[in-house]
C-alpha cells in the first residue's frame, strides 16, 4: 500500500518478472547503482515517525485517481470542481488511468471549459473582468514593450505574434457572441410586435 515506509511486495518475484520482461531489474543489484553507497533506507533519519501518515478530512469529495486506491492523505481544498468543467474533470479521473491521453485532454478541456465559465460568471458579478487592465496590455505601451524584446535574444519573442491572438481572441469572440444573439433576440422581438 502507497504512503506506507516499508516497500510494499512485489505482485511478482524479482525472477518472475526477470524473466518476462526483458530488461527489468537491470538497477536490482546495488552495486550496480551509481547512488550506493549514499542510498540508505531509514525512514526515521527523514522525520518519518509515523506508520501512516494522518489523514486530511475529506470534506467535499475530490478526483481521485484510479491507479489508488483512496485519496492522497493531504490535498489541496483550494479549487473543488464545479460546473460543467467539475463534471468534465471528474470524468477524466473516474473514467481513464493517468498513462491515457484522453485523461489529459479532459482535463485540458475542462480548463478551457472553466476560463468559459469564469468569465460568464464575472460578467454576471458587480464587477466584471476588465480585459485591458488584467491582462497586461495597457503595460505594452508604458513599459516599453517593444523595445524590451527587439534585439534582446529573447526566446518568447518567436511566439509574440500569435500572444495579441490568444489574449484577445475569445473576449472578440466573446463580444461578438454576445453582439450577435442580442441583434437575434431584438429581430424576434420586432417580429412579434
Amino acid at each position: 500500500m502507497a504512503y506506507r515506509p516499508q516497500k510494499p511486495p512485489l505482485p511478482e518475484t524479482s525472477e518472475q518478472l526477470r524473466a518476462r520482461i526483458p530488461g527489468w531489474g537491470v538497477d536490482l543489484d546495488p552495486a550496480g547503482r551509481p547512488s550506493v553507497p549514499q542510498e540508505v533506507f531509514d525512514p526515521g533519519a527523514y522525520g518519518a515517525r509515523w506508520e501512516f501518515p494522518e489523514r486530511q478530512p475529506e470534506l467535499h469529495p475530490r478526483e481521485r485517481s484510479i491507479e489508488h486506491a483512496f485519496l492522497t492523505p493531504v490535498f489541496s481544498t483550494a479549487c473543488p470542481p464545479k460546473g460543467l468543467s467539475g463534471v468534465v474533470r471528474r470524468y477524466a479521473y473516474r473514467r481513464f488511468s493517468e498513462g491515457r491521453a484522453a485523461h489529459w485532454l479532459l482535463l485540458v478541456a475542462a480548463d478551457r471549459i472553466d476560463t468559459l465559465e469564469s468569465t460568464a460568471a464575472s460578467y454576471a458579478s458587480k464587477r466584471p473582468d476588465n480585459p485591458f487592465t488584467e491582462t497586461g496590455v495597457r503595460a505594452e505601451f508604458s513599459h516599453h514593450g517593444i523595445r524590451s524584446r527587439v534585439g534582446r535574444g529573447r526566446a518568447d519573442v518567436k511566439h509574440t505574434w500569435m500572444d495579441p491572438l490568444v489574449v484577445a481572441g475569445p473576449w472578440v469572440a466573446a463580444g461578438t457572441g454576445i453582439a450577435v444573439g442580442a441583434s437575434a433576440a431584438l429581430r424576434r422581438l420586432n417580429r412579434a410586435r
